[in-house]
């Protein structure tokens, strides 16, 4: 008899541990690859995934522990391979015979475990430290959790559960993951300034119980970016472990474990315990703390699927390629040119009446790393924007604007604290053994905000000149050199950097241009807040889904226009040797490839290619002129 849809999420560890009873008289059923395959299936059916409850929008003490949930991160670290017992003999308490139990998918065994047992089989699996996406939109989260039909009401066990860890240290007493920012369900969408939402419903969240802001302390959750809020988790592998690597996005279904069992004997060290894994005796005290824990606060959660995320924008199709959507992909590339006039004259008027510089805005936001020649990066496109206006913040209210139509993004004022304070790079930490974040650790298309206005004059010290050569590698190569003490290691990335700048950026960028104001309003506060406020949420869904879009799409040149692309480039050198490089040629193409995109073309055509000349023309002019007027600038 088949499990119901209440079984399997409500109780997936009935449904694992039914499969393995009925495997017992056929020793060769491959009930492990069945058990998965069940999961997939379920999950696979019609917004089946929309029932289970996810870590990202409901605080921990409202899902049900060993119940199934999902999960959407990063994975930020990756510990050793741990053994288990995967199959154990167990004395039944009722008719006292010894039976078979199965250990998959779980962190504690029951009591009455016979470790002396021939049939005792050990397993291994792999541990990753997995952390929300980092720097992901509230527009995002609000529409993650807004489409979710998934019921959940505060766990039966949790009041059982505190008294249960009485004996437990103060640190461990929470239930609850970050819960101010977190969305109680059943309570139905807010507002985007949440803490104004209903207070009765908050205060439920935040009082259960009382020690979280002790807890967080005592524990760092090793966030990549400052600030940020959410659950971590340790996630727990068995199948194609070698498919996961680090700074990888995926939307992962697990079998959630909480017991505070998993505390409790972390801390106590009890050899005779009944934790799964036996070979915890060997970590050294830091790094058992970081390894093990309190299940409260980083919850355990054993995979049973897991898909990677192409994208982490809510109003996409979730499968990975566009082209399995091909009723949306027409619709959307029939919309584009139009959508992407709407989003030029709110650019423009964002940037201070300047076309051509939100021309180039646009270019940039759908910008992505396709591929990688050798060492070379192709597809990105760093926009330097100088000549940003100083007054009324207006580079700070400029990003909240790009935030408000990427998915995942992150702003940096590179002030001369920040850049001789921050940790930019990870490192690794071998007393505790693992990997210390950095803010450069984001997930691909992360678009990085690089605010250069706010640089004032000083001293960079050591670790400021570090940091500024680590953004200058993240730009020229989408490179990260992770510091592992004895030796850099190098860690690819795909992240869109913009800077904001009065002058030319000390940093590289590859393609710059200088703002020209079309408009001089006496209050900028006011001109900005009004653009703020003005496009309708379905217009910025629109804008949303267009960037969203123009990134995933694909693209090539025929041989024809190739060859037109050549001829004309002998004729540009022909007239002034000196007035084309090689170097302006690959930046007209990759203007090009990113102004056909952006019109929904996934082929160069003559006339964009024409069009691109064009833009780039009227961008070098302007520069040779600011180049004139402001001689003594570099």
């Amino acid at each position: 008899m088949m499990p119901s849809s209440q079984d399997w999420i409500n109780d997936p560890v009935g449904v694992v541990e039914g499969m393995f009873a009925a495997s017992q008289n056929n020793p060769n059923s491959g009930w492990e690859a069945k058990a998965v395959e069940f999961f997939k299936d379920h999950l696979k059916e019609k917004d089946a995934h929309t029932w289970v409850p996810s870590l990202n929008d409901v605080p921990l003490h409202y899902l049900k522990p060993n119940s199934l949930v999902k999960f959407r991160c990063l994975i930020q670290d990756m510990f050793d391979p741990e053994f288990y017992m995967g199959v154990y003999e167990a004395v039944d308490p009722s008719t006292k015979a010894k039976v078979l139990r199965c250990g998959k998918y779980k962190d504690v065994t029951e009591c009455g475990v016979d470790f002396n047992s021939r049939n005792t089989v050990t397993a291994e699996r792999q541990t990753f430290y997995c952390v929300p996406i980092p720097g992901e939109s509230p527009w995002v989260k609000e529409s993650y959790a807004g489409s979710s039909q998934a019921r959940v009401v505060p766990s039966t066990s949790y009041a059982p559960t505190r008294q249960k860890r009485s004996y437990e240290d103060d640190d461990d007493e929470d239930m609850d993951t970050q819960p101010q920012k977190q969305r109680e369900q059943h309570a139905g969408p807010q507002s985007p300034s949440e803490h104004h939402g209903n207070g009765d419903c908050k205060r439920r969240e935040t009082e259960a119980p009382s020690s979280q802001a002790a807890s967080a302390c005592h524990l760092d959750l090793n966030f990549p970016l400052p600030g940020e809020k959410g659950p971590s988790c340790l996630l727990k592998v068995y199948e194609d472990r070698d498919g996961f690597k680090l700074n990888d996005t995926v939307e992962v279904f697990g079998i959630l474990s909480v017991s505070p069992a998993l505390s409790a004997l972390a801390d106590e060290k009890d050899a005779s315990s009944s934790l799964l894994d036996p070979a915890d005796g060997m970590e050294t005290a830091e790094e058992q703390r970081v390894h093990s824990p309190p299940a409260s606060l980083v919850p355990r959660l054993h995979m049973l699927y897991a898909k990677p995320l192409p994208h982490n924008n809510p109003l996409l199709p979730a499968s990975a390629a566009l082209e399995d959507n091909s009723a949306f992909l027409s619709s959307t590339l029939s919309e584009m040119a139009a959508v992407r006039a709407e989003l030029l004259a709110y650019f423009t008027h964002i940037l201070l009446g300047d076309a051509l510089a939100a021309e180039y805005l646009i270019l940039h936001l759908i910008s992505n790393v396709y591929t990688r020649r050798d060492v070379l990066p192709l597809g990105k496109f760093t926009l330097n924007l100088s000549g940003c206006p100083t007054v009324s913040s207006y580079t700070e209210r400029f990003y909240q604007i790009i935030q408000q139509l990427v998915p995942s993004s992150y702003y940096l004022g590179m002030t001369l604290q920040n850049m001789n304070q921050m940790r930019l790079v990870p490192k690794k930490d071998y007393v505790a053994n693992r990997l210390v974040s950095g803010a450069l650790q984001l997930a691909r298309n992360t678009s990085l905000f690089l605010d250069e206005s706010q640089l004032e004059q000083g001293q960079l010290d050591t670790t400021g000149v570090r940091n500024v050569t680590a953004l200058g590698n993240l730009i020229s190569w989408q490179k990260v050199d992770y510091d592992f003490d004895y030796h850099q290691m190098e860690f690819p990335c795909n992240i869109n950097v913009l800077i904001a700048s009065e002058g030319r950026s000390l940093l590289p960028s590859d393609c710059r241009i200088h703002l020209q104001s079309q408009v001089a309003p006496r209050d900028m506060d006011e001109y900005l807040g009004s653009i703020h406020m003005h496009p309708q949420a379905s217009q910025l869904n629109k804008f949303r889904m267009y960037l969203s879009v123009a990134r995933l799409l694909d693209y090539s040149i025929s041989d024809e226009v190739t060859k037109s692309v050549e001829d004309d480039f002998v004729d540009m050198r022909k007239d002034d040797p000196q007035s084309i490089s090689a170097e302006d040629l690959h930046r007209m193409l990759g203007v090009a490839r990113l102004l056909s995109l952006s019109l929904g073309q996934t082929s160069l055509s003559r006339d964009c290619w024409l069009r691109a000349k064009h833009v780039e023309m009227l961008r070098r002019s302007r520069m040779e002129q600011h180049k004139c007027v402001n001689g003594n600038e570099p």
